[in-house]
């Protein structure tokens, strides 16, 4: 099993521990008993990559004196302040001069980082609850957020977009004049917590404030077992958030309008039909898809779709609609089984209607 993106604040709760562990065992364990002395770096040289993405790492080699003998010996550990031909301060062990360290200050520094990773990472969980407070007092968050009953009119095509080149990414419903009719704009960037959004609905003039966490992806590596991706909307998975507030999406693999290789959505609230929806390429407007040609069009992206609906309140549907663009699953549990399953089954459907064997 792998797990990514999973509560990313107590993997940095997790490495500020590890990293003020290490710095004690470097700054008071590993030199006791060693001798200070002065070393000269005397070359510096970068080590090969196993893979392309992966870090730089450097071989440094030190040059002490010790007892009138030389020692040319490489140090454990490599600074971007380290140059050729610089002093710095080592550590040595009298039995076997030629074993060496760097000084207690890269144990202290490393402490440092953990002590400041472990803090910040506190301050972030300690601000977070307080926003969710806010939220409360607001009753705009969770599972105190209603939503409006279905209101059905005529039906319209509409378009859903995902800004992209910018972590601060967020959504829009357009319609075909392109008028943005509502929108999710990040208001707050975070590493550690959830992401502030201000969901803004223009046809009404409602804005509101939510926590949109960081997406989390399990995977098992095996076959039989489905990936799940989610995130936290306003403290509650974002699939329970939907299911509590009656949503159920029928998904399958097919091609839009013959044009495209996607998925197509049907949603449903408390089982009446609010949308007929498919995965498009960037270019959700037919006009904007004409002017790129056939492989634009073949090109699909799970955070851009066609929405066809009668439905006028679009908050829950465009909730609906994030869920599926921040967490690239293709079914209402966080997975993709599920639709697999649903395309073999209309196709066995579609085969019988046919009459075909």
């Amino acid at each position: 099993m792998s797990i990514r993106g999973i509560r990313i604040r107590y993997s940095a709760i997790a490495m500020g521990i590890i990293a003020i562990i290490l710095g004690s065992y470097l700054t008071f364990f590993q030199t006791k008993g060693f001798e200070k002395t002065t070393a000269t770096i005397v070359s510096i040289e970068e080590l090969p990559k196993n893979f392309e993405d992966e870090d730089t790492s450097y071989d440094v080699t030190v040059e002490y004196t010790v007892n009138g003998q030389t020692y040319r010996e490489q140090l454990n550990y490599y600074s971007p302040f380290f140059k050729v031909g610089k002093s710095i301060d080592v550590r040595y062990d009298p039995k076997d001069p030629s074993v060496v360290h760097g000084g207690k200050g890269f144990g202290i520094y490393v402490m440092v980082v953990g002590i400041a990773l472990l803090a910040g990472t506190i301050l972030s969980i300690i601000r977070e609850k307080q926003s969710m407070q806010k939220l409360r007092e607001w009753g705009t968050v969770g599972k105190d957020v209603t939503y409006p009953a279905p209101f059905l009119g005529e039906e319209r095509e509409l378009y859903f977009l995902t800004d992209l080149g910018t972590p601060k990414y967020g959504h829009r419903i357009e319609d075909a004049e392109r008028h943005v009719l509502i929108e999710a704009k990040m208001t707050k960037y975070t590493l550690t917590t959830p992401f502030g959004f201000d969901f803004i609905d223009h046809v009404n003039g409602k804005t509101r404030a939510h926590l949109v966490g960081h997406e989390e992806t399990t995977e098992w590596d095996t076959f039989l077992l489905d990936p799940h991706c989610t995130f936290q909307f306003d403290g509650e998975d974002i699939w329970k958030h939907l299911k509590r507030n009656g949503i159920r999406v029928d998904s399958s693999f097919g091609g839009g309008n013959g044009k495209l290789v996607g998925v197509n959505y049907t949603i449903y609230r408390d089982d009446m039909e609010l949308a007929r929806v498919e995965s498009t390429s960037r270019y959700v407007h037919e006009e904007d898809a004409a002017v790129h040609g056939k492989l634009g069009n073949l090109i699909s992206s799970s955070r851009f779709f066609r929405i066809w609906t009668r439905e006028q309140n679009l908050e829950l549907l465009f909730l609906t609609l994030i869920a599926f663009a921040r967490t690239e699953a293709s079914a209402d549990n966080g997975g993709n089984y599920k639709t697999i399953f649903n395309t073999l089954k209309n196709q066995v459907n579609k085969r019988k209607e046919n009459g075909e064997q």
